[in-house]
């Protein structure tokens, strides 16, 4: 079945759509619900039940469910719990959505899910070579591709940058609530893109999350050697490789 429901799991929300992963393509309009705070597993599966149901969605005919969500996943279950609640390390989440929703669910990190639909549907299709996709919003996700093969779980967000947590001070959160000029904000991304460059020498690097929307702000400001772009599909990337991840 050519028709998979894409569930975006992130620190701020929550949103998703049915998708063609045959075109790369939202075949209605997206979903978004406000992440509950704290973002407990019994919160989130609620919410997420919520929006299966906005959808009509049930697991019959071939339907799935694909699902990106903020921590390394293994198997379906969360290791790591960096923008939700600290109780999810070590929760199947799979099970749990599945129960939730009653529908047969695929579980990735969410970061890896907008990636997969960058390197199929947008600025990485047909890439060769090292391809570095970060993801910045509410935190900096990362995902790192070799020849189109995904490394899995990389996680790059949580490097360390001049004695931080790179996602502290570039994500989008750390630019609004430090009330950051883009100029400045810029800077910081050019440190951690400088410190990704050090350690993989990518062949491309491309920008998605919510701040894509206005890469005209902050790329023309990058002193990185490697071309960066923004991703094609911005924001509902996460959506789509979520979907995608089901095949």
């Amino acid at each position: 079945m050519s028709i998979v429901l894409g569930i975006d799991i992130g620190g701020t929300g929550i949103k998703g759509a049915p998708v063609d992963i045959k075109k790369g393509e939202l075949v209605a309009e997206r979903f978004r619900l406000i992440t509950p705070q704290p973002a407990t597993p019994s919160a989130v599966s609620e919410t997420v039940a919520e929006l299966v149901k906005h959808f009509d969605w049930v697991d019959k005919d071939g339907g799935k469910i694909g699902c990106g969500f903020p921590a390394v996943m293994k198997h379906g279950k969360a290791y790591t719990a960096a923008n939700v609640d600290p109780i999810w390390i070590g929760t199947d989440a799979k099970a749990l959505f599945e129960t939730a929703t009653k529908c047969t669910v695929t579980m990735i990190n969410d970061a890896d899910a907008a990636g997969l639909a960058e390197m199929k549907y947008g600025a990485g299709r047909d890439k060769k070579g090292v391809v570095f996709v970060c993801t910045i919003g509410t935190g900096i996700g990362s995902a790192l591709f070799v020849d189109g093969v995904l490394v899995p779980n990389t996680e790059l967000g949580h490097i360390e940058v001049e004695g931080h947590d790179a996602e502290t001070r570039a994500s989008e959160k750390a630019r609004i609530e430090q009330e950051l000029s883009w100029k400045r904000w810029a800077k910081r991304v050019d440190k951690y893109l400088h410190a990704i460059e050090r350690l993989f020498w990518p062949d491309l690097i491309i920008v998605g999350g919510g701040v894509s929307k206005d890469a005209e702000e902050f790329l023309p400001r990058l002193t990185v050697h490697t071309p960066v772009v923004a991703a094609q599909l911005q924001n509902e990337a996460g959506i789509i490789g979520a979907a995608l991840s089901t095949q």
